[in-house]
């Protein structure tokens, strides 16, 4: 069961960055820009982060099992239409719409499952650590297999490979048992499912606005921020009147929970914006084809894939507050390596060190971050938590690629290189003074 739980959070993280590796092979097949495959990049984690918190909702009401097995099945069936795209819209539509509409159905039970059947804080970081490090290594590795995929065969074998590791997946997922029985008779909040999808899709689009005009990226943000603000008051309103909403407002009154999702927001954006931004800089910049790229990136899921399998004796040892405040600091030292030795040397090399450090620290916090959210809440609060923070994870995701690619887009250079990263560090900052915050008990288990 966790076999298949784990591959499916790797197919879904290789699926964010393996196209940064396939950025020219795309653009001059399909006839567009790196702009036009950024955008189907980022609307890819988009998608995702919009419609997880409904996903999770769901699972509620249709069972985890029957969601996950009909995410995997939209998923697939994007990935076939992707592989056959003859160009960037259809891209789109395979993609990042129906492969991020299969991901936000089938991710948030992934979670829930995971919380439900390892119910102590050292099972459960054992469990989170391989489904964690499997989806560490399909973001932080989706370069070099996409590379190896694209240079052997084609940009488009590489969709024809999640297919069938979908169909994997699918096979080993016979064996597992919902924990908990659907309860059709609970309701869905679906103006609340628009209001909050609206809301993200807007400011996002605000952030990739901002290279073309600064007065659309403000005017789209100020929208965004309007349509959360509606969807938040609506959500308090049906809670006052007794209904239920998509999003329980409570959920926000756990301070440990709060503070977890600001580091997994953060967490996913140095991962997905990282990768963007060094595997841009290195096909655009530097000339590197797809798996010379991608073998640089073996560096990062070193890294990642040492700490991560790490999880259940780091638990053990050490605070899941202190591992996130140490994964924050080697990340961002790794962040100032890759721009000091990116300007200094033009060996490939010179990302290797820093491209190790920033996995390492992702590995080290990525699954106690996950634990302390997941360990806040009680079994009926599961579905709404899990979707929530699916869709913190994935909407870093989409910033980090957003904002790195944005300032990448407005000139790719040494210095748009150099701001970007910066930027990227500066975010992580914000997280590593988040997870100061956090108290010193956080990430124990509930009964």
């Amino acid at each position: 069961m966790l076999a298949a739980l784990a591959l499916a959070q790797f197919i879904c993280s290789f699926a964010g960055s393996n196209m940064n590796v396939m950025i020219n092979d795309i653009s001059e097949d399909l006839d567009t820009t790196v702009q036009g495959v950024q955008v189907a990049i980022t609307a890819f984690l988009l998608v995702m982060a919009a419609l997880m918190i409904p996903g999770g909702r769901l699972t509620d009401r249709y069972g985890r099992k029957r969601c996950f097995l009909t995410g995997l099945i939209i998923y697939a069936i994007g990935a076939l239409l992707s592989a056959a795209a003859p160009g960037l819209g259809v891209l789109i539509l395979g993609n990042s719409f129906l492969e991020g509409i299969g991901t936000a159905l089938l991710i948030p039970p992934v979670y829930i499952l995971t919380t439900l059947l390892y119910p102590d804080v050292t099972s459960r970081a054992r469990a989170f650590g391989v489904v964690m490090a499997l989806g560490g290594i399909g973001a932080a590795a989706g370069p070099l297999i996409g590379g190896l995929i694209t240079t052997a065969v084609s940009w488009r074998a590489a969709f024809v490979f999640q297919a069938l590791v979908i169909a994997v997946i699918i096979l080993l997922s016979r064996r597992i048992d919902d924990p908990l029985p659907p309860d059709p008779t609970r309701s869905f909040d679906t103006a609340g499912a628009v209001l909050s999808a609206v809301g993200l899709v807007l400011v996002v689009m605000g952030i990739l606005a901002t290279d073309d005009n600064v007065w659309l990226m403000i005017a789209l943000l100020g929208l965004g921020a309007l349509v959360l603000g509606w969807f938040f008051r609506s959500a308090r309103a049906k809670e006052a009147s007794g209904q239920e909403p998509l999003l329980s407002l409570s959920l926000f009154r756990n301070r440990a929970s709060n503070l977890g999702l600001v580091t997994q927001n953060i967490q996913w954006l140095l991962l997905m914006g990282t990768s963007f931004t060094v595997a841009a800089y290195l096909q655009v910049v530097r000339g590197y084809d797809a798996i010379q790229t991608g073998v640089v990136f073996t560096a990062a899921t070193s890294g990642l894939l040492a700490s991560s399998l790490s999880a259940e004796r780091l638990a053990r040892r050490y605070a899941q507050r202190a591992l996130i405040m140490s994964g924050f600091v080697v990340s961002i030292a790794g962040i100032a390596i890759l721009i000091v030795l990116a300007r200094s040397f033009s060996s490939a090399w010179a990302f290797v060190p820093g491209l190790v450090l920033v996995g390492l620290g992702l590995g080290v916090m990525l699954t106690p971050s996950v634990n302390v959210v997941q360990s806040s809440f009680p079994e009926e609060q599961q579905g709404e938590i899990s979707g929530l923070s699916r869709s913190v994870s994935n909407l870093g995701s989409s910033f980090g690629t957003a904002i790195a690619g944005t300032i990448l887009v407005a000139g790719l250079s040494k210095g748009a290189y150099a701001a970007a990263m910066i930027t990227l560090a500066a975010l992580g900052l914000i997280g590593l003074t988040a997870s100061a915050l956090l108290p010193r008990t956080s990430g124990e288990a509930r009964p």
